[in-house]
């Protein structure tokens, strides 16, 4: 009886992370790919992806509207006289930077695993935070309405300055989209936007 209870465990005992004999490693076998459960995936998620677009035209909404007309004095305009120059990340960058490259990172780990709803997840998650993020940051600016440290050249873009004699006031005769967008100062969507997936793809 004993030899024959040994027998029996040295059949069903294998080493740690080595399936019991005659039991095949089924998790090993079995792949969620994009062709074999992709379509049900996107279908159980259908509505994730509509309130994602519509976040999406909340954003472009938030962006393009007129920010809060802060005053700005005379004596304010020696901080804020700083020439304009091109930004060193342009806008076109950010959501690149943002939401592209971190998909890139999702795909080649997909490619490695051929687990379909690890990138769905992973990518599903890493757009709705940057959206969110840059939601958060259009209403803070437009609430605020900071000038840009360059407004004075946004306002005077002739160096001709004009001042309202009651108030003191800036009177601007600058372009005005590009007026506009230097009341856009805090806070930093680039640092704000690039920050979340850098969190995400750390995580």
């Amino acid at each position: 009886m004993r030899g024959g209870g040994n027998t029996n465990c040295a059949q069903t005992t294998e080493g740690p992370g080595t399936p019991v004999s005659g039991q095949p490693d089924r998790m090993q076998q079995v792949q969620h790919t994009v062709q074999t459960h992709g379509y049900g995936l996107a279908r159980k998620h259908t509505y994730d992806w509509v309130v994602l677009i519509l976040l999406a035209a909340v954003v472009v909404v938030l962006h393009y509207a007129p920010p809060f007309n802060r005053f700005v004095g005379k004596d304010m305009m020696t901080d804020i006289r700083y020439p304009v120059k091109q930004s060193t990340v342009p806008a076109w960058a950010v959501p690149v930077i943002s939401m592209l490259c971190p998909v890139l990172v999702f795909i080649a780990l997909y490619v490695a695993r051929r687990d379909v709803y690890d990138l769905h997840h992973a990518t599903l998650g890493v757009i709705f935070a940057v959206l969110i993020t840059a939601a958060f940051t259009d209403v803070i600016k437009n609430a605020v309405g900071r000038p840009r440290p360059d407004f004075f050249w946004r306002c005077f873009p002739d160096g001709r300055q004009v001042y309202d004699q009651v108030t003191g006031g800036v009177i601007c005769h600058g372009e005005k989209g590009f007026l506009t967008d230097g009341r856009k100062s805090f806070p930093s969507g680039h640092t704000s936007c690039k920050f979340v997936p850098l969190r995400a793809c750390l995580h």
